[in-house]
């Protein structure tokens, strides 16, 4: 493999207005989410104008419950990258369900990585060789989480993702 893959990792953002969709990804990109790749957004964007206000990166999303319905818009993905597959899914039910919830989903799916959300509550575990992923909450952390946050995932010969935490700062 050669360079390091970036991957930017958010979820539950649950955005009403152009502005903030703005903002909140003006904020990503000069902080947490500079020179990634790509991002993954794991559902409950609510606005879909969020996906074009990251700068022509491209942006893979599932929806999540709180999502109006859209043609273009699945429950669940799979990206290829960097010969890895990603699983990407909303999720449901309640934080200690999730895992095993979207696990099942793609269990014939032969996953290097699955990234869910719904829970707004970070999650990093192994199950096998699949690391499953939730970056918790952008916008309103639940549950054990001490604040919001978003992930990074860097994939070169290996997957390696931590969470970052993250308040949105007021508008400037």
């Amino acid at each position: 493999m050669g360079d390091i893959y970036r991957l930017g990792i958010i979820s539950d953002t649950h955005l009403l207005e152009l502005s903030t969709a703005t903002e909140l990804a003006a904020q990503l990109l000069g902080g947490p989410f500079d020179k990634v790749d790509a991002i993954l957004h794991a559902g409950d964007m609510i606005i879909a104008d969020l996906e074009s206000c990251f700068d022509g990166i491209p942006v893979y999303s599932v929806q999540g419950n709180m999502d109006p319905a859209r043609p273009n818009l699945p429950l669940r993905r799979i990206v290829k990258v960097q010969g890895y597959q990603i699983g990407l899914i909303h999720g449901w039910g309640p934080s200690s369900a999730a895992p095993q919830n979207v696990l099942t989903e793609f269990e014939t799916d032969n996953l290097d990585l699955l990234v869910f959300g719904h829970t707004h509550t970070p999650f990093h575990a192994y199950v096998g060789r699949t690391l499953l992923f939730n970056p918790g909450s952008a916008m309103d952390h639940r549950g054990n989480a001490d604040s919001c946050s978003v992930g990074l995932v860097e994939i070169d010969q290996t997957i390696c993702a931590k969470h970052i935490p993250f308040e949105i700062r007021p508008y400037s």
